[in-house]
């Protein structure tokens, strides 16, 4: 291989840029890293921990996921962070489901894209550093 490799972003289509940046920013502590017109469309670009989402100004082409079945977003305390979502309003088809040393929940974002929440207990895992996807 020639260079360094790593995974800058997923790309999101949005039918309502501005309610899908407030849902990641209010809900997800996301922050706003890039807000500009590329290609002829405003893109955003938003850092949400480590990680990073594009958000495009235009409708999906389909409703919902697509060929992408959901976003993975580790969190810390995500006991925690269910009980504030579920006080915003935030609802989840089967709740917090706990399994043998992690947890998850999935819930929407805008546009019917589907996010897992997810955290695992031993920070040793190798399920749980950098690098797992």
């Amino acid at each position: 291989m020639g260079g360094a490799i790593d995974l800058h972003h997923v790309h999101l289509f949005a039918s309502d840029i501005d309610a899908t940046i407030g849902w990641w920013c209010r809900h997800l502590d996301a922050r706003v890293l890039l807000d500009a017109v590329l290609a002829g469309s405003r893109n955003v670009l938003l850092g949400v921990g480590s990680g990073r989402i594009n958000i495009y100004a235009q409708p999906p082409r389909d409703r919902g996921r697509g060929a992408v079945h959901h976003l993975g977003v580790r969190v810390t305390d995500l006991r925690a962070l269910w009980d504030r979502l579920q006080a915003e309003g935030v609802t989840a088809r089967n709740g917090l489901r706990e399994e043998e040393g992690w947890r998850y929940v999935m819930i929407a974002a805008p546009d019917d894209v589907l996010v897992e929440l997810f955290e695992f207990d031993d920070p040793a895992s190798p399920l749980n550093q950098d690098g797992f996807g």
